[in-house]
């Protein structure tokens, strides 16, 4: 009996997988069964290297005090995977404050500012010029921040932000 009821287990499955193969056909396979494995599902559904785009973050305020950037990510959103986020800031002078950029490691550390394990992805000199470009290389969430004056930038000056890249579909 138990042998019987895995032969149709066997048989129902491999039915299902004739009707997912079926339900695909238009845009992964022609009538001979020639399955095309860079289009087809489950590969051409959700793509990560699609059209990326090059991001400047906070437009044209770029990275600066006073800016709040948790709105303008809301407001650009939605980042998909392989996006390029820049960060462009004035390097220091006696005009203006010094900036950078760190990588917050969750969400406590990002709503408190807590940026003792934070990772440093931006030195105060690296926002000039074309900017510092960082890219979404993960499905996960991303906590930015500025870390200067020990998270007062991150606090006070409303320098945070966090995006979870969406897949691209087609």
């Amino acid at each position: 009996m138990g042998l019987r009821k895995a032969g149709a287990l066997v048989i129902l499955v491999a039915i299902s997988m004739f009707g997912i193969g079926m339900a695909n056909k238009n845009s992964s396979a022609d009538w001979n069964g020639n399955w095309n494995h860079t289009t087809g599902w489950p590969y051409g559904h959700w793509k990560a290297d699609q059209t990326s785009k090059r991001i400047i973050v906070g437009g044209s305020e770029n990275w600066r005090f006073g800016f709040n950037y948790t709105d303008w990510a809301i407001k650009n959103g939605p980042f998909y995977l392989n996006d390029t986020l820049v960060f462009k800031f004035d390097p220091p002078n006696d005009t203006t404050f010094p900036h950078s950029v760190y990588l917050l490691p969750n969400l406590w550390s990002f709503q408190n500012c807590d940026l003792r394990r934070a990772q440093k992805i931006a030195h105060v000199t690296q926002g000039a010029g074309e900017g510092f470009e960082f890219v979404l290389k993960r499905w996960q969430p991303y906590y930015f921040a500025c870390g200067e004056r020990n998270g007062f930038h991150c606090k006070n000056g409303m320098m945070k932000f966090a995006v979870w890249p969406y897949f691209r579909s087609y």
